[in-house]
């Protein structure tokens, strides 16, 4: 909570109250004294894992009806192009193929593997600290996108984006605490090897932060070679097969209801290696979905449900994402909206499914359509942080530094993404009501006895971190303070909060020894005097 939030609360107090210095004094030190000493991370008000739930979208009835439409549509149209391993497998186990030569899933398939599909896996991080349980109710956000440009806060301007971008973005991602894992954001644009851009995404990502990584391959070769990279910073392939601390973001689905094949024989690759799949369907409502919000939600959870059947069929109980994310379209011109109300809607109802079926689900929300940082980016990002959270998505990908539909990223805007995360996290958090709370007896104390106000009340300094979360860079000072300060806007606190994590924050949970190894036996192509302070 900054100093300047104080004093507009003390000089409140001061002019409604008349009551001594000292005693107003010694609360404002209270406070501060409070806030030098922070709480244990599991009794913040805000904090990874907040159970949602109370936002529904979808009442009981729909999601019945979603749910057996989504089977409807894959016993009866299937999916097409599955390649050969895939057919093998879902024909052995009963399905069909129709004369199109689409693949047919039988209703009792889907239905069997979503009773016996793994839940309540962790999601493992470097740092044990951020490890994750994303079942239930429980909310977590993170980063995820594949933007090709990075953005200047100040000026607007475009460049590509680079390797030492996805790094610096990894290590924001690390130091922010209301972003709870990290998947790529960027497109490596200065590697154009497919082979060294998606070993070097991996490498970035896992260097850059001590969270959950999110990472992606195009062809099983490029993940051999980086599962080389993961079992080595593990200690071993043991060690990672107990603690897989990177997950697969797999497009396995060209939507409407197509397979992969490159991506299809990754991710096989994937559930051999023991990776966490997040299987993703990202349809287009009105292009590659269709424009009915229900029946976008339907054609993405047919086609994750196809996936699930697929991953069991090769490993029985792999964890797996269920990972729908219909995307909307502005129909007026076919552009995609990702930061529009209907994204809200959809990704909500995704997560209703999701819990319906009681599996992992992984949902994006928070990109905005606006081109940087501006009042568009608060206002679409604001209400789709606070709406999917309050839906009780388990995970929220794309949430921070998304701009332009997923084309740009913005270092400055994950500092102001995470002060919006905070707020929505807050709402998920919702009110504690009990015979404490409800707080008759420190009214009593404060009307009766005391000094008719609450600053210095042991309730209030026992509730200070515990019922309240504070932004990092937003500002609550008053005009007149503000105006002493120099007037700031919110793009001149982040550039400030950027400047300072990106010059003193360099994670070194892999060792500089083990670094040079893994720079000696891979194709790292990341300078590594970029990765230490100048």
């Amino acid at each position: 909570m900054p100093d300047d939030a104080d004093s507009s609360a003390d000089s409140s107090a001061d002019s409604s109250a008349g009551k001594r210095p000292a005693r107003r004094l010694g609360g404002r030190a209270a406070r501060k004294a409070i806030r030098s000493a922070p709480l244990a991370a599991d009794k913040r008000a805000i904090r990874p894992g907040l159970e949602g739930g109370r936002y529904q979208p979808l009442t009981g009835h729909d999601i019945e009806k979603i749910h057996h439409a989504a089977l409807d549509v894959l016993e009866q149209i299937g999916l097409a192009d599955a390649i050969p391993s895939c057919r093998d497998l879902v024909l052995a186990a009963g399905g069909s193929l129709s004369p199109q030569g689409r693949l047919l899933f039988p209703r009792a398939l889907v239905e069997d593997t979503i009773a016996s599909a793994a839940r309540n896996f962790p999601l493992y991080a470097r740092d044990p600290r951020h490890d994750m349980e994303p079942w239930g109710d429980k909310v977590y956000f993170g980063t995820a996108g594949a933007a090709v440009h990075m953005i200047d806060a100040r000026t607007g301007a475009y460049r590509e984006s680079t390797s030492a971008d996805l790094y610096d973005l990894a290590r924001m991602a690390d130091a922010l605490d209301n972003i709870h894992f990290f998947q790529r954001m960027v497109v490596c644009r200065d590697l154009p090897d497919p082979l060294e851009m998606d070993f070097n995404t991996c490498y970035a990502a896992v260097s850059g932060t001590s969270k959950h990584v999110g990472a992606s391959w195009v062809h099983p070769d490029h993940l051999a070679v980086s599962m080389e990279m993961l079992h080595a910073i593990a200690g071993g392939e043991k060690q990672w097969r107990d603690r897989p601390f990177v997950s697969m973001s797999c497009c396995f689905v060209v939507p409407p209801l197509k397979f992969a094949e490159d991506a299809c024989s990754t991710m096989e690759l994937g559930v051999r290696e023991g990776m966490p799949i997040l299987l993703l369907a990202a349809g287009q409502a009105g292009a590659t979905s269709p424009a009915a919000l229900a029946g976008a939600v339907v054609q993405e959870v047919a086609e994750v449900l196809a996936g699930l059947v697929y991953v069991n069929l090769i490993k029985p109980s792999h964890p797996c994402i269920f990972g729908t994310w219909p995307f909307v379209s502005d129909l007026r011109t076919g552009a995609m909206s990702g930061g529009s109300g209907e994204q809200a809607l959809l990704m909500s109802a995704c997560a209703q499914m999701a819990r319906f079926y009681d599996l992992t689900g992984g949902v994006c929300a928070g990109m905005s359509d606006a081109k940087m940082p501006d009042a568009q980016a608060g206002y679409e990002k604001g209400y789709n942080h606070a709406l999917v959270g309050n839906s009780g998505a388990n995970l929220v990908y794309e949430s921070a530094g998304m701009h332009a539909s997923l084309l740009g990223a913005c270092l400055e805007s994950m500092v102001i993404d995470n002060d919006s995360i905070g707020g929505a996290l807050r709402t998920v958090a919702g009110i504690r009501v009990d015979d404490e709370s409800i707080s008759v007896e420190a009214m009593r104390d404060v009307c009766t006895t005391g000094p008719g106000h609450y600053l210095g009340h042991a309730q209030t300094l026992d509730l200070m971190q515990s019922e309240y979360a504070y932004p990092v860079i937003g500002c609550r000072a008053s005009p007149k303070e503000w105006v002493e300060q120099g007037s700031p806007t919110i793009i001149d606190r982040a550039e400030k909060k950027v400047a300072e994590i990106l010059t003193t924050h360099f994670p070194r949970h892999i060792s500089d020894e083990l670094d040079a190894d893994l720079r000696d036996r891979f194709p790292v192509r990341l300078d590594r005097a970029r990765m230490m302070p100048t």
